[in-house]
């Protein structure tokens, strides 16, 4: 059997004259991303068998009404246009496992997306929504991506995490978030969380329950305090939390041994625990910017440190295993 070429089209502003063309094709996958498209044809439905539909980057207004009856679809991606609302239609494509509609105009989401059940991936990011619909929360099979960033959002559902245990990354960053909610700790399966440029005064102590978690964002909030709870975090390698209003570390942070990056810029930290000497994979030690008068003995210790940054402190002598660090290959700045 002879192979198939596959049909290319590059900058086009129209497509009814290539619909009839694809259906007979029965073509199961259509991109015409980053074209100058305004409108889709509602002819486009007659693409029975089409599994995958990308126009992301282009100028549409709007989607057919008629979305829906492209039972088939498993992929949706409609990025970067000037979507403002979305057809109710959108909601009963029951196979869909991702759909991007991030980089649009949309202020609030139907409730009805709640339906699509085996949604693995979801980017609803760089939108003007100012709330989530509850039934996020039943989308049980969000396993890899949900992308809620750079919105509007003062809050989070509870709902939304009732049944997300297998979500492996959740970024609800660049928001007007004042706190997370208390059962977060139910993604217990998650491996990354980046939840910075909030308003974050606090984080939940269930966090301590993320115990797969591998990367903690929370720099720029109004955090005063860490859990104690952070130390079960025994898989976690970055920890960033610069641009807040730390005064004080957890001693737990010590039982992080897995633990390569701390970036704890721009605090009011006068002190740093002596259990950081415990951290012997710690690569890349950041404290610029804080209020420390003096620095714990055991970060002498830090075998593995390359980087250790001291700037802008109140250090009131500088220890003399800083001369040591550097002997071994360590870059200290002072």
């Amino acid at each position: 059997m002879d192979e198939i070429e596959p049909l290319t089209i590059e900058r086009i502003d129209d497509v009814p004259i290539l619909l009839a063309q694809l259906e007979r094709m029965q073509v199961e996958e259509m991109h015409v991303d980053m074209n100058q498209l305004t409108s889709l044809p509602a002819t486009l439905c007659q693409l029975t068998n089409l599994e995958t539909l990308h126009v992301y980057g282009n100028q549409l207004g709007s989607l057919p009404a008629s979305l829906g009856q492209l039972t088939r679809l498993k992929d949706i991606s409609v990025g970067r246009n000037q979507l403002g609302s979305l057809p109710e239609s959108l909601w009963q494509l029951i196979h869909l496992q991702s759909l991007n509609i991030a980089e649009n105009q949309l202020a609030s989401l139907s409730e009805s997306i709640g339906n699509l059940t085996d949604l693995h991936t979801l980017d609803l990011g760089h939108n003007e929504l100012t709330a989530l619909p509850q039934s996020l929360g039943k989308l049980s099979n969000l396993t890899f991506f949900l992308y809620i960033s750079n919105n509007r959002l003062t809050a989070l559902p509870e709902s939304l995490f009732e049944n997300l245990s297998n979500l492996a990354y959740l970024n609800a960053t660049d928001n007007q978030l004042t706190a997370l909610p208390e059962n977060i700790g139910n993604l217990t399966n998650l491996k990354e969380l980046r939840v910075y440029n909030n308003e974050l005064a606090a984080l939940p102590e269930s966090l301590g329950n993320l115990t797969n978690l591998k990367e903690l964002h929370v720099m720029n909030n109004k955090l005063v305090t860490l859990p104690e709870s952070l130390g079960h975090l025994k898989n976690l390698k970055e920890l960033r939390v610069s641009n807040n209003r730390l005064t004080a570390l957890p001693g737990s942070l010590g039982n992080l041994t897995p633990l390569t990056h701390l970036d704890l810029r721009n605090n009011h930290l006068t002190a740093l625990p002596g259990s950081l000497g415990n951290l012997r994979s710690l690569m890349f030690l950041d404290v610029r910017a804080n209020r420390l008068v003096s620095l714990p003995a055991s970060i002498g210790d830090l075998t593995n440190l390359e980087k250790l940054d001291l700037r802008w402190n109140k250090l009131s002598s500088l220890p003399e295993w800083l001369q040591r660090l550097e002997q071994r290959g360590c870059t200290v700045f002072t």
